[in-house]
């Protein structure tokens, strides 16, 4: 069995639900040693955990919230002091309030932008310290459809989610040079959590593919942009969304 010390580190944020779940799940089977983050959802956490170490791979969890400086400062202290290397680091944290923005109070507008961007500052600036240092790294953060088409009842989500792929793309515009790349993976409807109280026959009508995606269609284009197979994909913006544009 390889041990810890010798293989990759991948940092994944929401890493124990959903569409986080299933990043976590794949980069441990592709060999990688994963740190997933999660906020309160213990269970889930402990399920993850079990996923992954009864398929043979390696994983911990850390919870902290990401949009909270004081909190996301001192986990991201640890973990950057523990590991020599931080070679991948997924941006997958992101929660939805959905409401007309009419009727939006400022808490779910504030909530929901926190999460995904100052949640993608707190993170990734630490990280992309480490990985300046080596000359390397590869970080992939998940947007949404909604941030690339927009969708009604959802201008907090659709600001938060297009401002990670404006983050992402002057990122990689800032470090490419440095050996680091910076991409984005676009999900349109999966089937997680988040969609459960979706009226999914319906919306399946909008689809050209006319189903909703599975987590694991996500999680495996993270993988390839993780890997060295994608070496010179950089500032990129992919949709896995079964053709809506």
């Amino acid at each position: 069995m390889t041990a810890i010390s010798d293989k990759k580190m991948a940092l994944v944020t929401g890493g124990t639900r959903g569409i986080g779940r299933a990043i976590s799940v794949t980069l441990a089977a592709a060999g990688y040693h994963v740190v997933a983050n999660y906020h309160s959802n213990t269970a889930s956490a402990e399920a993850t955990v079990s996923e992954i170490e009864n398929a043979g791979g390696t994983v911990e969890t850390v919870a902290f919230d990401v949009a909270d400086p004081e909190q996301a400062g001192t986990a991201m202290e640890g973990i950057m002091s523990r590991f020599d290397a931080i070679d991948v680091l997924v941006n997958n944290a992101g929660i939805a309030a959905d409401d007309l923005f009419l009727m939006m109070k400022p808490s779910k507008w504030d909530s929901v932008i926190d999460v995904a961007l100052k949640g993608f500052y707190n993170v990734t600036k630490p990280v992309i310290k480490k990985m300046i240092r080596k000359k390397k790294g590869a970080i992939v953060t998940i947007s949404s459809v909604s941030g690339v088409m927009g969708n009604r009842g959802q201008v907090n989500y659709s600001a938060a989610k297009a401002g990670l792929i404006g983050a992402s793309k002057s990122l990689a515009a800032e470090v490419g040079r440095l050996g680091i790349r910076v991409n984005v993976v676009a999900p349109g409807l999966i089937d997680t959590e988040m969609t459960k109280d979706l009226p999914l026959e319906m919306i399946k009508q909008a689809i050209p593919m006319a189903r909703v995606g599975r987590p694991e269609e996500v999680s495996g284009v993270v993988r390839f942009l993780c890997s060295e197979e994608a070496s010179y994909i950089t500032g990129q913006v992919i949709g896995v969304n079964g053709g809506m544009c």
